[in-house]
Parts: structure tokens; sequence; C-alpha cells
């Protein structure tokens, strides 16, 4: 699942990033309500973590600008304040759940599945690209039940091209994807992966078209 982590806590929101693409999801991170909230209605999620407290927009103004969108996106609150009229507040607003600081991750990973089946959210293991198979688990790119020798960073970036099938994928949106948000890369400093896995990719009928200028699209079979 792509599962959009908003909280400008950067290190509280590096971990759960951590936590969550190590069990195979596709995760963005965002630390400022508007922009969350511009990302939100471009790109969208399938599940949302919403800090209370944030720069630009709280999050209880970005959970209703949501909802007035007509988006049914499942959201879980995050918030410090224990208070009953907070939590009362958030799920007025059109929260599905709430949590409050401090949490157990093991507690947040529970609350997103049982919001992900109420939801009818599929998610899988595997994603079958072409001849091949994307193990999401365990990170790995199988022909058959061989996993082929890609490494670390050429995954990350298969990780985003395949969550964004049939979308263009900038420079940045990779970079951030690959390297951690914030981190003090040129956008150029993808382009050497891009390249690596697209040869590596093209024998098996995949191929990574460039838009000249936006990025970068996955393609599977020439569709």
């Amino acid at each position: 699942m792509r599962i959009a982590i908003i909280e400008d806590n950067a290190a509280l929101a590096s971990a759960i990033a951590y936590r969550l693409r190590e069990r195979g999801h596709s995760v963005d991170v965002l630390h400022d309500g508007e922009e969350a909230d511009a990302f939100l209605a471009h790109d969208g999620a399938d599940l949302v973590v919403l800090d209370i407290n944030l720069p630009g927009m709280n999050g209880l103004d970005l959970l209703r600008a949501l909802r007035r969108r007509q988006d049914g996106t499942p959201v879980i609150l995050l918030t410090a304040r224990s208070e009953t009229a907070e939590r009362i507040a958030g799920l007025d607003a059109g929260a599905d759940d709430y949590l409050t600081k401090p949490f157990d991750m093991d507690e947040l990973e529970a609350r997103l599945r049982a919001m992900a089946r109420r939801k009818s959210l599929v998610y899988s293991e595997r994603d079958l690209i072409g001849e091949l198979v994307f193990d999401r688990s365990s990170r790995q790119l199988m022909h058959g039940e061989t996993p082929l020798d890609i490494p670390r960073k050429e995954i990350a970036t298969l990780e985003c091209l395949l969550e964004r099938r049939g979308r263009i994928v900038s420079k940045p949106q990779l970079v951030t994807h690959v390297y951690g948000t914030g981190a003090d890369i040129d956008d150029s400093a993808i382009e050497p992966h891009v390249s690596r896995l697209r040869r590596r990719l093209e024998a098996h009928g995949i191929r990574i078209k460039t838009a000249r200028g936006l990025g970068y699209m996955l393609e599977i079979g020439g569709k």
C-alpha cells in the first residue's frame, strides 16, 4: 500500500517510514500541512498517518479539506494531546482512528491494518511485473523463484516507479524515496540508478520511459 506520513517531527516521521517500508509499503513523508494538502489532492494515498500540530495548515483543517473533496482515504490522527475534546474534534472532522503520542509502533501498524480491512484495501506481498515478480516483504525482484542481484538503491527506485505505475514520477520524488526526506542530494543523483535499472529490466520486456523535463514512468509489455 501507499501510505502518506504527515508529521512535523522529522525523527518520528523517519522512524514510522522506516518501519512501514520494512513491511513492504510505499511511504511518502511530508512535514508541512499546506504541502501535504497539495500532495494528497494531486497524488493521493491509500492510507494517511496525520499529525494534528503541523506548520502551514494544521491536521484538522487538512483533514476537513480532504473530506470536502469527497476523498474517503482512511486517516489515523496522531497527537500529543490526550483530551477527550481533541479526540472528538478529530473524529468529527472525518478521521477513521486516533492515536495519542507516545505510542507503540506495533499498535500503529495494527490500527493501519484494521483501517485497510475496513476499507477493503488490497495489499499483496508479491507484485507481478511482466515475467518478473517483486516480493515486497523481502524487497527482491525474482525471475521465477530465483532472486535477481540488484543493489538496494535500484530496488528502492523500482519500488517508487512501481507504486506509481503508468504515471510519471519526478526526479525529486525518486530522490526522496531512495535517499529519504530532506536528504541533501542533487536530483541528478538518481539518473545512474535509473539507467542501470533500465538495462536490467529491458531484457524482461519492462521499460522505464523518460519524460524529458518531467521524470520517468514504468511501462510493462510496451503498454
